[in-house]
């Protein structure tokens, strides 16, 4: 039985959590198999017009060194990727106008002719731009609407409202996107019901991924003396979101890596199904600063093959 708001409250404070996850693994080798996805990353620029309390990308920042990677650069980090196995190349950055839909356009043509899939993760965008990507060649899409409570989200964003970011998901969705979002454990002012509505708000939507991944705080955000959020709670949330979308495609997040990389494996025995790894070349890396992180040299091919012997010894199958 699909679990309701009420029943998502009681099991998300659950004192032993071990049947659920059970049933949540169980729920993700019927419906998707033992395979573990990777897909490769791309942030290609740390420009962004929007001002999110909680982000490290938000135009307040003003010790933030911006840059954005040229097409050329693009398109050359995402062969690389291809060549060393990566099928799927997730495109994000900032909210940043500079890139047209015609320059995204022109590099989502290209990549895509290599047969590799793009996913785009750019932020809220006229419906005619995301049409445009569409018929481009682009898939799928992601855009996390972080909380599903209006108050907070309001907050936490001065410059946006969860009634347009949910109608760019429906709007992804109608377009025939396989459309991606997700939230933050541990933002200030969430509760267990907060995160409930968040997942029947993946539901509703019909999503197809979902990021779900604790909040780390930005030295240089207004949260920046915020606790961080509970990586325990972030993967029984993970567990919660496979027992309501069954065949979706659910992340280790990078996230929850950051805080507590054991969590991120257990998280695969939990209902994950998917891991992505940076691709971002090192000139750009460390600058794409969401939140802190420590990130070492970029080596494609190695990483790749690292996380194959990885996903392998967890017995799962790498794809």
């Amino acid at each position: 039985m699909t679990p309701d708001r009420d029943e998502l409250i009681r099991l998300l404070a659950l004192e032993d959590f071990t049947p659920v996850y059970a049933r949540a693994d169980a729920v993700r080798r019927e419906s998707v198999g033992d395979t573990v996805h990777i897909r490769a990353i791309l942030e290609f620029s740390n420009y962004c017009r929007r001002q999110c309390r909680y982000c490290g990308l938000n135009r307040n920042n003003r010790t933030a060194h911006r840059f954005r990677m040229t097409p050329e650069e693009m398109l050359a980090t995402a062969r690389a990727a291809h060549q060393a196995g990566y099928r799927t190349l997730v495109m994000q950055s900032g909210e940043d106008p500079w890139y047209t839909k015609e320059l995204l356009g022109e590099v989502v043509k290209e990549i895509t002719s290599w047969d590799m899939v793009v996913t785009l993760s750019v932020g809220e965008r006229p419906h005619g731009d995301f049409a445009y990507w569409k018929q481009c060649g682009a898939t799928r899409y992601l855009l996390k609407h972080e909380t599903a409570d209006p108050v907070l989200y309001d907050a936490l964003h001065p410059c946006g409202t969860l009634e347009a970011r949910v109608g760019c998901l429906r709007a992804l969705k109608a377009l025939g996107y396989e459309t991606g979002s997700g939230f933050m454990i541990g933002l200030p002012g969430q509760t267990l019901s907060t995160i409930a509505d968040d997942l029947l708000l993946l539901k509703d939507i019909g999503c197809d991924m979902a990021g779900i991944g604790p909040f780390i705080p930005h030295p240089a955000t207004p949260l920046a003396h915020q606790s961080a959020g509970d990586p325990a709670l972030a993967t029984r949330a993970v567990a919660l979101a496979r027992l309501l979308l069954p065949a979706a495609h659910l992340p280790a997040t990078t996230s929850l890596g950051v805080l507590d990389d054991a969590e991120k494996q257990h998280v695969f025995s939990c209902g994950a199904n998917v891991i992505m790894k940076k691709v971002t070349p090192d000139a750009y890396k460390t600058l794409y600063e969401i939140y802190p992180a420590q990130l070492g040299h970029t080596d494609i091919p190695a990483e790749r093959r690292a996380l194959e012997q990885q996903i392998r010894a967890l017995g799962r199958n790498p794809l």
